[in-house]
């Protein structure tokens, strides 16, 4: 008979089988939420309940499957991991359950623990009432189980991450063929279709694929790729310097195979096509690390997903190198070496504002003062500093990680975003108590970060107590000082000359164009006023302040970028 191991493998806990039994251990385990005779009534007749007995119990107590599985966690002792993790360990279960089993009744190893003499597998179930195939289990692994409750999701995951790495499967990208049509071609006739995805994301044509997919990707420098499933085609879409350009289109039959693959590598539910998932991973391009975020959302020609890129071996964390004048770094550094108060860098998604910040981090003396970080999600890793990720799924939000860094002793703190009153409110609290914060907002301009904090909640004598300064910026493309911006106007007369350099677009890279306003007796007076973007743009002009287009301007004398790129970023 199976059973619940406890600590030493020794049997504490007898598994029911029948149904009443199992009803009983059922009813007991949820607590207030009894089984009602009535509830026992239909159990016996619903269908489903010899095959799956949780789901009908499910559906009967109206909860959902978390909650459910805590009571279970509570009234019997079984662990409850909303997040469990793979430990190497497992391998056994991956080599001995076949992976059709294994996703049927919804188990997946976690590790092997004990003595080598005597070793137990601690086994993931999101389906607790299966007595008969724990036994199996046992069986095969030639060892007790011990078990612990997962949600479905996390189950789904382990198996995914399991029998890939059992399956030996690359996580290396290698130098592949050029990414044409041709060899999309030769990859599509060798990938054969059916309905084991899992199967299918483990032959070698989709890797290969898959692989040449974010290899070209990082030759083009590409910050994103997109995969957009359209009515009649697939399009491979890759965002380089800011731009999103189409790249490639497959068969649209490849699609769920790329999509499984990518799926597989990031450790999602390949089997759930139809709610949205988040994932991370790392693959290696020679000597480059590269991280991957992968974004899923469900369309209505299938599956649109975006991984976005970060090459930690081309990260530039210098002020000067992304594009800021030595008289804008002394006045950044001024407010930056400040032993309390805050300052904002804003402006709108993917404008360097993170960059910004950790190159002014990298210039903080980190031996004699303790920084730390709260983010979402943590793209930069600085040697020295200290970083915490938001995780929503625990409970860690911007507001409750700030919290927690405020018992860690920091002299400097960097918060991702701010998103909300309760965020603004302990930033704007930690630089009145000693800190320095350093924060990112979403506004158009430096002046309109003050109406923006008022508007999300905060109290402008608090402002004015606390703001030393705030620092806008934008992107904008810098001149290929290869063809020096020839290719494109090459490519717009007819003529086949192409820079392999820039790939024929004329730009090659990017730098900021900033502007920084200081706080001075003026500002906070008129921001005690609850004055408006507008007052506060011309007080800031009058004190000396310069705005973004004068930056640009400069840089476009200075033969860094061009006219139409600055129009086309700052209107």
């Amino acid at each position: 008979m199976a059973r619940k191991l406890g600590e030493n493998g020794s049997s504490t806990t007898e598994l029911a089988t029948s149904d009443a039994q199992r009803l009983e251990r059922a009813a007991a385990a949820f607590g207030k939420l009894r089984l009602s005779a009535e509830h026992l009534r239909t159990f016996a007749e619903a269908p489903g309940s010899d095959d799956e007995p949780w789901d009908v119990v499910l559906s009967l107590l109206a909860t959902d499957e978390q909650r459910a599985l805590e009571m279970l966690s509570e009234r019997t002792g079984l662990p409850f991991f909303s997040e469990p993790r793979l430990e190497e360990s497992a391998v056994r279960f991956y080599e001995l359950v076949p992976p059709d089993i294994a996703r049927e009744h919804h188990l997946a190893g976690l590790e092997q623990v004990g003595n080598p003499n005597s070793p137990v597998m601690v086994v993931a179930t999101a389906q607790p009432m299966q007595p008969s195939v724990f036994q199996m289990l046992e069986e095969r692994l030639g060892m007790p189980v011990r078990l612990v409750l997962c949600p479905r999701g996390a189950v789904a995951g382990l198996i995914n991450r399991g029998y890939e790495q059992q399956g030996d499967l690359v996580t290396e990208i290698v130098d592949e063929m050029p990414f044409d049509e041709s060899a999309i071609a030769s990859a599509a006739g060798s990938i054969a279709q059916g309905n084991d995805l899992l199967a299918m994301a483990r032959q070698t044509p989709v890797i290969r694929l898959v692989n040449m997919i974010l290899f070209e990707a990082i030759r083009r420098r590409a910050s994103d790729v997109h995969i957009h499933p359209e009515e009649n085609r697939l399009v491979i879409r890759y965002r380089v310097d800011g731009m999103l350009v189409d790249a490639f289109s497959p068969p649209s039959s490849l699609a769920s195979a790329i999509s499984s693959r990518i799926k597989v590598m990031t450790e999602l539910d390949i089997a759930n096509r139809h709610s949205p998932q988040d994932g991370y991973t790392s693959v290696r391009v020679g000597s480059k690390k590269i991280d991957i975020r992968l974004s899923v959302i469900p369309t209505v020609y299938g599956e649109r997903l975006v991984m976005r890129l970060l090459d930690q071996s081309q990260t530039q964390l210098n002020l000067d190198q992304i594009g800021m004048t030595e008289a804008m770094q002394s006045e950044l550094m001024d407010i930056v070496d400040r032993p309390n108060g805050m300052l904002l860098v804003t402006g709108p998604t993917g404008s360097g504002k993170t960059t910004t910040l950790y190159a002014a981090l990298q210039k903080i003396d980190r031996a004699t003062r303790n920084v730390m970080t709260i983010e979402d999600p943590v793209e930069y890793h600085l040697e020295g500093i200290s970083q915490m990720q938001v995780n929503p799924k625990r409970d860690v939000t911007f507001a409750k990680g700030l919290r927690a860094l405020l018992r860690q002793d920091p002299d400097v703190i960097l918060v991702g975003e701010i998103r909300d009153q309760e965020t603004a409110q302990l930033a704007i609290q930690a630089s009145l108590t000693g800190h320095f914060v350093l924060a990112t907002l979403h506004t158009n301009d430096a002046p309109g970060a003050i109406p923006r904090l008022i508007d999300i909640g905060l109290e402008p004598f608090l402002i004015t107590s606390s703001l030393l300064g705030v620092l806008a910026q934008r992107l904008v493309r810098k001149i290929c000082p290869t063809c020096h911006g020839t290719a494109f106007e090459h490519s717009h007369t007819g003529s086949a000359k192409r820079c392999d350099s820039c790939l024929g677009t004329g730009y090659r890279g990017r730098l900021a164009v900033y502007e920084i306003m200081k706080m001075n007796d003026t500002l906070r007076r008129l921001t005690a006023q609850n004055a408006d973007g507008v007052t506060l743009y011309e007080a800031a002009v009058d004190a000396g302040f310069k705005p973004m287009r004068e930056d640009a301007l400069d840089k476009v004398k200075r033969g860094l970028t061009d006219q139409a790129e600055v129009y086309r970023v700052l209107h």
